[in-house]
């Protein structure tokens, strides 16, 4: 019998990643996530919809998007403007467009689809021990799609690792659990007001799925964004570097704050919040690094 199937909603399959997981990987990145962080990379793969991207540095202000938009969504002045509220999302314009400044973010695609791309890449995988990673957005949204590509990949005995902020329920991970080599893990803020501030959701999920992960001796490799002036207080490193020790997890990315997202809020027409932080100095990331390494954990910056 043949596979079932599923579609899911992905916003860009990257080639030759080497920085979420082990050896070269292929990273799907799915649409949708529950949370809102402040200081999200990726905001087109919050949203569990498609989207139209506005890369206004790429315009050439020729005004032919403007005609073919069945809304009249479109004015061209001495910028383009987008009125998004009438905008039906047909993808007329980004067809139209010679620059490629307009896109629709997010594709429906089958399980096949993202198998025919993973086929590619195989070779990869063997030579460098590498494999595929789900990633988003939160891919436990779309946990039937996950599942199915985790499943198709463990037939073809390919390594498999799971980009997740645990904001999920026990059936979901419960479901991919014994079919994901490695989850990378994310642990932002162990207060849980400060979370659900800041992120817009409550950490108890998180915590809870995670201890369901390690007491099933699941590989986690957590990964810990530091956002200056948000979880790099001490409070919160000591809870953070508590918490994953008492699981007997030693592996940790630091990810440092970084400010290359900005202008994709803006060409989704989305106001960003965080402007005024800065990447923190490699002197402060030094020593939050050598803070978590004196306690034991095994840490890399990045990754």
């Amino acid at each position: 019998m043949g596979t079932i199937i599923k579609k899911g909603l992905v916003f860009d399959i990257k080639k030759f990643a080497v920085d979420d997981g082990p050896g070269i990987r292929t990273t799907i990145f799915l649409k949708g996530c529950p949370m809102r962080c402040l200081w999200c990379h990726n905001p087109e793969g919050q949203t569990s919809a498609l989207e139209l991207m506005y890369r206004y540095k790429k315009c050439i202000k020729c005004g032919e998007c403007v005609g073919v938009c069945p809304n009249n969504a479109l004015v061209s002045r001495k910028k383009l403007s987008i009125n998004r509220k009438i905008c039906s999302l047909c993808g007329d314009c980004a067809k139209k467009c010679p620059s490629e400044a307009l896109a629709i973010i997010g594709k429906k695609t089958s399980v096949e689809g993202v198998m025919r791309e993973i086929g590619k890449d195989s070779a990869f995988y063997e030579e460098s021990e590498g494999g595929i990673t789900i990633s988003g957005g939160e891919p436990l949204l779309q946990i039937d799609f996950t599942d199915a590509i985790l499943s198709e990949c463990k037939k073809r005995d390919i390594h498999t690792a799971v980009d997740t902020c645990g904001y999920a329920s026990r059936k979901a991970i419960e479901k991919i659990k014994d079919k994901t080599d490695l989850f990378l893990y994310d642990l932002k803020v162990m207060n849980d007001a400060k979370h659900r501030k800041y992120t817009g959701k409550s950490n108890r999920q998180i915590l809870r799925n995670f201890k369901i992960l390690a007491e099933n001796g699941n590989n986690l490799l957590v990964r810990f964004p530091l956002i200056p002036g948000i979880n790099d207080d001490k409070e919160n490193v000591n809870k953070t570097v508590d918490f994953i020790l008492s699981y007997g997890i030693k592996r940790v990315c630091l990810l440092p704050y970084h400010r290359a997202g900005i202008e994709k809020y803006r060409s989704l027409g989305r106001r960003y919040y965080l402007g005024f932080i800065k990447t923190p100095s490699e002197q402060r990331l030094n020593s939050i690094k050598e803070q978590l390494e004196d306690s034991g954990l095994i840490v890399k910056i990045g990754g």
